[in-house]
């Protein structure tokens, strides 16, 4: 992307400024198409009310049922197990809330790991305050979990297993099939979180093995506030999170977002007939800026060297604050993100990072590089070029440097 700067009231001079994003984990830009089915929900006679028994209601209806089938089919699923959300973290709460108080007669422990999205993390521990009794697994130096520690951690009172198919700091991929077939042998209801690989990866809930699955739009170049939950059909799980109406077969309450759903319904499509040959593009320029980066003296890649997202690169720079990074390639028109968040005005580092054994101190030097459908080789060559000078030049500012 370029932007044209002027530099007087006169432009008398014009300069192309290179801007490049690197923080597609983050967010996605909407996909042209996708504004464009958007907007035909916005105007015109497709306002309907998809509850209501008029023609436009039932016009709109229809629509949301091919958007259904749209999402099911992506994933493998029936039409019937797909649940419209507000995004992923709705269907996160959802799914846990929702497995949890109605298994609850069976049992009260639930697994997740240590390296978890919060939408995840928080909700279980929320529910560790309310009876249920946790069990947090700790993951190794690449962030991937264990099957040998889920296996291990399961007790009869287990009900609910909820584990990320990869994760959203580091880029690894979790062996999700593997935790899928222990929780099925022993009859425990199975919660994948697939906000960050739907899209990139192959993602079949039953091959996963999963009960109840997440995804989110615009993580995919769709629309903000529009997600899913996949419900297998069999699966014990209620609503617990909102009463009204009858919507979403009585699972989820209120008037769907029509313009949202099928804004999700064209990326979704736009996503699958691009994966395979997008992907294998993304991996190209994604090891490249592994190579480059890595070439700097004391900077690592984090995450699998070989099981990680297709698009995701991620490192750890010695000596160097991962805040002070980010505004100086910003400088530089580089939009890219850290593990390290700045939380009521104290640096904290990733509790991803720390998970994977990192040193506290090492962590803060974190950042994410995440590519999407735009980006190109010159802008990988753009951000090898302009980091090196900055790195050397935080170094050099760094009491920690030797």
């Amino acid at each position: 992307m370029f932007i044209l700067e002027k530099t007087t009231e006169q432009v008398k001079e014009v300069r192309v400024v290179r801007s490049v994003y690197f923080d597609h984990s983050g967010t996605t830009p909407v996909h042209p198409a996708v504004a464009e089915e958007m907007y035909r929900y916005l105007i015109g006679d497709s306002f309907g009310n998809p509850s209501s028994v008029n023609h436009l209601g039932l016009q709109v209806r229809k629509k949301v049922t091919e958007a259904r089938d749209i999402a099911a089919q992506a994933i493998g699923a029936a039409p019937g197990e797909i649940v419209f959300t507000s995004g992923g973290t709705e269907s996160d709460n959802m799914a846990i809330h929702g497995a949890a108080y109605t298994n609850k007669s069976r049992g009260n422990h639930i697994i997740t790991s240590a390296v978890e999205h919060h939408a995840v993390l928080n909700t279980v521990k929320a529910l560790g305050k309310q009876g249920f009794n946790i069990t947090i697994l700790p993951v190794d130096q690449y962030g991937m979990v264990s099957v040998d520690d889920v296996a291990a951690a399961i007790t009869d009172r287990t009900i609910l297993i909820t584990i990320m198919h990869a994760n959203n700091e580091v880029g690894t991929i979790m062996p999700i099939a593997e935790i899928g077939k222990l929780a099925r042998e022993r009859k425990i209801v199975f919660h994948v979180d697939a906000v960050q690989s739907f899209g990139k990866i192959p993602v079949n809930v039953d091959e996963l093995g999963a009960n109840l699955l997440s995804l989110s739009g615009h993580k995919i170049y769709g629309p903000k506030g529009i997600g899913v939950l996949y419900i297998r059909k069999g699966t014990r799980w209620r609503q617990t999170l909102f009463h009204g109406g009858a919507q979403e077969r009585l699972r989820r309450a209120g008037t769907e977002n029509i313009p949202g759903i099928m804004g999700l319904a064209k990326a979704i499509e736009l996503a699958m007939e691009n994966r395979e040959a997008e992907s294998a593009r993304l991996m190209v320029l994604r090891d490249k800026l592994i190579k480059g980066l890595t070439s700097i003296e004391n900077v690592r890649l984090t995450g699998h060297p070989v099981k990680r997202l297709p698009n995701h690169a991620s490192f750890l720079f010695k000596c160097i604050e991962g805040e002070s990074m980010l505004i100086s390639l910003d400088m530089k028109r580089i939009a890219a993100s850290t593990g390290s968040a700045c939380t009521s005005g104290s640096l904290e580092p990733s509790h991803v990072l720390l998970a994977m054994g990192i040193p506290h101190a090492d962590a803060h030097g974190s950042l994410r590089l995440t590519l999407g459908k735009d980006n190109t080789d010159d802008d990988v060559d753009y951000l090898l070029e302009v980091i090196k000078p900055i790195v050397e030049k935080l170094r050099n500012m760094s009491p920690l440097e030797d």
